[in-house]
């Protein structure tokens, strides 16, 4: 089980730095070298607007991949998707700016982001299921929470680079060429991910499916007939996570050095502090979903996060580094009360003939309500002189959704179910 999870970890890991390149770059570059015409603010937001259309390939990732992962097994699903990221992380990097091709330059982008969104989209499903699948059931919440660690490591690496290259390089070097480097650097890590996950094993359900004939023959049109409730109900459930997370780590990030005057360098420092807090928790969070379950870690992190997003607001205000610091991990530590367990917590919410595909669009529709308009959305909520408190009345909105699709969703953790039965039964057999 180790090294099955520190697989699917290193290559979840390798595949969000990926994604997670591109979002800071966007936060600090991307809007002056692309959208030159623009304001700062346009700019900006046509920056994250690129950067949204990731999340919107994320869901059709999932379908493609995830159709690839029911049909023909989880280990397929690992290795192209980690090659079609990587090849096109790499060709952003190589993208010339509008100064030299003109409005070829953001429609380059533009399809390079989709790609990336594309593979990330199948990533998660088979990273996971890798995982779920060979994991004892009173562990499997620990387990699978390893792909879970994997975005934390991923930004930490991004943003370790970016902050190195901006400790070393002048604004002119890092705008001329520095913020490319990182984008390369995906090739190297894409090579790496392949030679660790080369000698992976199919897992036990999808043999005994195949072995069967009992796999799907088209799995999503089976997810969308028979579960359209569930899929939507996991999709707003995870929508207040994505949220949450790139407020945090994309649009805190452009607010503060564009707005309160923030150093590049602190603010990345901050920022990274309170993600690899978060990666540390998250496997001890989900020793707490093996033994309480699943559902009521996901209704606490909702409310923890709705409690949160204005004292969040405020200490980002400060400008203070520690006080940002700390508005970051509290909001971190609500996403990741959740974000813990929903590596068991969906997979289990689906019969494993679809299970690839229902719980990677799940997981991916969360990503477009959640992640591709919160830093559109943020931008636009912050634009005046105060104290940008309509970001916090959104993030708290989205947590309260979150919370009532949760609250409609079952728990799962079969031990905890056992036990719960077993207690009915003995109750219900107990002389009046």
């Amino acid at each position: 089980m180790l090294r099955l999870a520190s697989a699917s970890l290193a290559g979840t890991a390798i595949e969000f730095y990926d994604f997670f390149v591109y979002g800071t770059a966007a936060a600090l570059v991307l809007g002056p070298l692309f959208f030159p015409s623009f304001s700062p603010l346009a700019g900006t937001l046509a920056a994250f607007g690129t950067f949204g259309v990731g999340f919107l390939a994320r869901p059709l990732g999932s379908a493609v991949f995830g159709h690839i992962g029911d049909r023909h097994g989880r280990r397929p699903v690992l290795l192209a998707s980690l090659l079609l990221t990587g090849l096109a992380t790499v060709a952003v990097g190589c993208v010339p700016t509008y100064g030299t091709i003109g409005v070829a330059a953001p429609v380059l982008l533009l399809l390079l982001r989709f790609l990336q969104g594309l593979g990330l989209g199948g990533e998660w499903g088979g990273a996971v299921l890798l995982t779920a699948e060979h994991a004892p059931e009173r562990r499997r919440g620990l387990w699978s929470s390893f792909p879970q660690i994997g975005p934390a490591v991923g930004f930490l690496l991004a943003n370790g680079i970016i902050l190195a290259l901006s400790a070393t390089l002048t604004d002119a070097q890092f705008t001329a060429w520095g913020w490319r480097v990182p984008f390369w650097a995906a090739g190297v890590l894409a090579l790496a991910g392949l030679w660790l996950r080369r000698s992976v094993e199919e897992t036990p359900q999808f043999r005994a499916l195949a072995e069967t004939g009992r796999r799907a023959e088209a799995p999503l049109a089976e997810v969308v007939r028979g579960h359209w409730r569930l899929l939507l109900l996991t999709g707003g459930a995870l929508a207040v996570g994505y949220a949450v997370f790139y407020a945090v780590t994309t649009w805190s990030l452009a607010y503060a050095t564009e707005r309160l005057g923030v150093g590049r360098s602190a603010m990345l420092a901050c920022i990274m502090a309170a993600v690899a807090l978060k990666g540390l928790a998250t496997p001890l969070v989900a020793l707490l979903g093996d033994r309480y379950g699943r559902r009521p870690l996901c209704l606490l992190g909702c409310t923890l996060c709705a409690l949160w997003m204005f004292p969040f607001v405020a200490l980002l205000r400060t400008a203070e580094p520690l006080l940002m610091t700390l508005g970051f991990v509290g909001a971190l530590f609500g996403m990741v009360t959740m974000f813990a367990v929903v590596g068991a917590y969906l997979p289990e919410l689906y019969a494993p003939r679809i299970r690839c595909t229902g719980a990677a669009v799940g997981y991916n529709l969360g990503g477009v309500l959640g992640g591709a308009l919160t830093p559109i959305v943020a931008t636009s909520l912050a634009d005046g002189s105060g104290p940008p408190w309509g970001v916090a009345v959104y993030l708290s909105g989205v947590a309260l959704l979150s919370l009532g699709c949760f609250a409609l969703l079952p728990e799962t953790n079969p031990v905890v179910e056992r036990t719960r039965s077993g207690a009915a039964a003995e109750a219900a057999a107990a002389p009046a």
